[in-house]
């Protein structure tokens, strides 16, 4: 007779939960009355942390940016570099480059391009900052400042007394761009980014040269 071994059975399985990542709120600390010696010992310190320093008028900003804040950032770099593309109009990307005029000014923006002989710069505001932005930009040669904030996008250029908020970029290959339409689309970027894309180009067809 042939022995039959005992079927063993398996233990159930359990459903397993994954906790969902929590989404960690923005962070912005600010230090007054701090040297430029001291900044540099701080900026030493943060070294390869995930958080974007600024420096301006004795102040030192630390901002840890939020899912939100980096979603908004990513949406309005991929609309100004599909119009760049689709436009045919040579630039440089430069995103987070931290840009500096010594002992005077340190800022890294979210967002930032060399298009012919202009820089431009974005920031994405959740949490106001308390430092001069624009004085420190300003200081360091920053030609036009874009800033989104409360489903607004504000632009500014610098001009010889300082900048100067404008309805459009003063910078002439991007002066075409709608900012109603851009706003939207940014907007419509927060839950989808091909669309966004999508209706932002559609706007914008490419120019006949």
């Amino acid at each position: 007779m042939v022995a039959i071994a005992p079927k063993i059975q398996s233990p159930p399985v359990l459903a397993q939960t994954i906790p969902p990542v929590p989404t960690i709120p923005e962070q912005r600390i600010t230090y007054c009355d701090r040297t430029w010696e001291q900044f540099k010992l701080i900026e030493q310190g943060l070294e390869g942390l995930k958080v974007r320093l600024f420096y301006f008028d004795g102040k030192v900003e630390i901002l840890m940016p939020g899912k939100l804040h980096e979603v908004f950032k990513t949406i309005l770099g991929i609309l100004v570099e599909a119009f760049l593309f689709e436009q045919e109009i040579e630039f440089v990307g430069t995103g987070s480059m931290t840009f500096k005029a010594e002992a005077l000014a340190s800022g890294e923006p979210d967002e930032s391009y060399e298009i012919g002989d202009f820089k431009l710069v974005v920031e994405v505001i959740f949490t106001r900052s308390s430092l001069d932005k624009l004085g420190l930009y300003r200081t360091i040669g920053i030609h036009e400042v874009w800033f989104w904030e409360d489903g607004v996008l504000k632009i500014f250029h610098l001009q010889d007394q300082g900048y100067e908020q404008a309805d459009r970029s003063q910078i002439p290959v991007l002066s075409t761009i709608d900012l109603t339409v851009l706003a939207k689309c940014i907007l419509i970027g927060e839950t989808s980014f091909l669309q966004a894309r999508k209706e932002f180009l559609a706007a914008h067809p490419k120019l006949s040269s």
